[in-house]
């Protein structure tokens, strides 16, 4: 027969440390009481009365004691207990579970503000009585659906929802989910206790796992018997018993697997009896192995552990210890308000460091973060002494640089090592994931120096090898314009820069290269000429060389359209085409005399004219428009032509 013991049963933190306060305490002081039974346990409760440890039922017999020490049991007490302890001069010594006296808190805290406490939970119960002593406003008790019924809940009053810490997860989720939709405004606050969570998740994975079930526990342990119902549900054949001396072996005789689980207040000792009846192995072997498993708990100590549950801001992870381990959202990630259950699934296995033993609530709190950051720095050091390259997002940006997050690792780029160029608005990089190395690195005194110009700056050298290695004279590139100024621009060839000179943008006239280029445009152009690590770039292409075939187009005797491009006192220049201008000069402009030739012709009119002289060696080009009106006589004619000549031989261009 396989017997399997589940890793939860027995005492929880609260009840163990309540059950060692009382004994602690009567070995010390008498006499010694319990307001109610310090557990629901008769063999502990027996036991203690046998030390001279007293029960004390209500509060009739609190107000006949006259001296000694009163002890608050795990399920805690109404706030009225407390008073009249301290009024009647006795020692307290409360102790109540601390996962119950968050439930006071919070209780105590809202319903000051006015609002309705339910309390969903058994109503008779000494631990919902407890709470009910500290609500300010009239609360309500919710064990099942029906009873929601009676819920007397005024318009306009919020509802503040805490739970029993030993009632059923699910069937708590149910209920609020029940009282959600009745439209109440309601704020829900999940108070079972992660042990009891625990306890009831392996209780129901262990009995869908075995043949019978074995259940230990207090006939009036309500979290026994919340155990109890779970099995059944998932084994039929599961038996609720106090001690050995209810337990029927021969019901197991046919079985093969069994599994044994103990409620909260059940000690080891009977555990121990019932499984020593069921299995070979001894349950003093199961303690040592047990205490060889066990880690010892110390601050800064690594431990690794399986996670139980996931809230949106904590994690409950077992690390095999006496209690659960607790990672809050702020010692798991610096993202202020991340949801943990997107982040962590129940199962997962994870290192976490220890920060306290006890962080005030019974559980040892732990750290994600911190194990996170010295992965992280040793990173860091590695990658500084190799010289590695790293990847981080920008998170602040400061007057002297940026911050960035690597890991969980902060490392500082100053502004004069952001980028091989000077920045002027280093805004642009929040929220981007940079690249940099490390050249200085002292995590522990938080000094990190990130640098991101050493990596372009070696980019760019490669980048322009690279180039150079494949460029020539003649060769048609491709660039983006990175720049645009009075005399040119100049054009990123992917790993250096060339200059296209203001005079080589176009075989026509350019008057600002910025009115014809702006930054970001792609330009094609080819290699005038290489000097060293200059470049120089020209968009005139010989194919497109309008003189090319000027002879022709424009022989003299040719009629041919043009615009005024330019004028000045002696004549007006015509654009024929880009690149080639010809001198109307002011004499031929009309047979009448003309002073200047603005005040008959405008910027970017349209004329006609007639070549009266071509020069191709000198790009020289003269028009007639008083050659194609109608002459007296072939005199004037002959006149006309010789004074044309002479102005062209006496004038040069602008």
């Amino acid at each position: 027969m396989k017997v399997t013991l589940a890793k939860t049963a027995g005492f929880c933190f609260g009840v163990r440390r309540a059950v060692e306060t009382v004994y602690q305490e009567a070995e010390c002081n008498a006499p010694v009481y319990t307001y109610g039974p310090i557990i629901h346990n008769e063999e502990v409760v027996n036991d203690l009365q046998a030390r001279g440890v007293q029960v004390i039922h209500d509060l009739e017999e609190l107000k006949r004691i006259q001296e000694g020490s009163i002890v608050i049991r795990s399920h805690g007490v109404a706030k009225e207990v407390y008073d009249i302890i301290r009024k009647q001069g006795l020692k307290l010594v409360d102790a109540t579970c601390p996962f119950v006296l968050k439930i006071h808190r919070i209780v105590q805290e809202e319903s000051e503000k006015g609002n309705r406490i339910l309390i969903i939970g058994n109503d008779s119960h000494p631990e919902v009585e407890g709470i009910k002593g500290w609500c300010k406003t009239p609360p309500y008790v919710v064990e099942e659906e029906k009873d929601i019924d009676f819920i007397d809940f005024l318009p306009g009053e919020r509802l503040v929802i805490v739970s029993q810490t030993t009632f059923n997860n699910k069937k708590f989720q149910d209920l609020v989910e029940i009282i959600s939709k009745k439209g109440y405004d309601i704020f829900a606050c999940n108070t079972i206790c992660n042990a009891t969570e625990a306890r009831q998740r392996e209780t129901a994975q262990l009995a869908g796992e075995v043949d019978a079930m074995i259940v230990i526990g207090g006939k009036n342990s309500s979290n026994t018997q919340k155990l109890y119902a779970i099995s059944k549900q998932e084994c039929a054949n599961t038996y609720y018993i106090q001690t050995l001396v209810d337990l029927d072996l021969t019901a197991f005789e046919s079985v093969s697997r069994v599994g044994i689980t103990a409620g909260a207040s059940t000690p080891n000792n009977i555990i121990k009896e019932v499984h020593d009846s069921m299995s070979e192995k001894s349950f003093e072997e199961l303690l040592q192995e047990e205490e060889k498993n066990s880690i010892q708990i110390a601050p800064g100590k690594l431990v690794e552990g399986e996670v139980l549950s996931v809230k949106p801001d904590e994690i409950i992870v077992n690390i095999n210890y006496k209690s659960e381990g607790v990672i809050p959202r702020n010692e798991y990630t610096n993202q202020p308000n991340a949801d943990l259950t997107t982040m962590v699934q129940p199962g997962d296995k994870i290192s976490a460091k220890v920060v306290k033993n006890n962080d005030g609530e019974g559980q040892v709190l732990l750290s994600y973060k911190r194990v996170a950051l010295d992965l992280a720095n040793d990173k860091l050091e590695a990658a500084c002494e190799n010289g590695d390259v790293l990847t981080g997002k920008v998170v602040q940006v400061l007057e002297g640089g940026l911050t960035v997050l690597y890991g969980e690792s902060r490392v500082f780029v100053p502004a004069s090592l952001v980028s091989d160029s000077y920045e002027k608005n280093l805004e642009k990089y929040m929220d981007q994931e940079i690249e940099f190395v490390i050249t200085e690195c002292n995590p522990r005194k938080r000094r990190v120096i990130g640098n991101r110009k050493m990596l372009l700056v070696a980019q760019k050298e490669e980048a322009q090898k690279a180039l150079f290695e494949r460029i020539e004279v003649g060769m048609t590139v491709e660039g983006t314009v990175k720049n645009v100024t009075d005399f040119g621009a100049f054009i990123d060839l992917g790993g250096a820069d060339g200059l296209l000179h203001i005079s080589e943008m176009s075989w026509g006239r350019v008057e600002n290269p910025k009115k014809t280029l702006k930054v970001g445009d792609t330009v094609k152009a080819f290699i005038k000429d290489i000097q060293g690590t200059k470049i120089a770039l020209s968009m005139k292409f010989p194919e497109l060389n309008p003189w090319a075939n000027a002879a022709e187009k424009y022989a003299i005797g040719n009629v041919i359209n043009g615009k005024v491009a330019r004028m000045t006192d002696f004549g007006a220049f015509i654009e024929l085409e880009p690149g080639v201008d010809a001198l109307l000069h002011v004499s031929q402009i009309a047979k009448e005399h003309i002073e200047k030739p603005s005040s008959v012709l405008s910027i970017g009119q349209e004329i006609t004219a007639k070549v009266v002289d071509f020069k191709e060696a000198e790009k020289k080009i003269s028009l007639s428009m008083k050659a194609l009106l109608p002459e007296e006589d072939a005199d004037a004619d002959q006149a006309a032509e010789e004074t044309v000549e002479a102005v062209a031989e006496e004038t040069t261009e602008e």
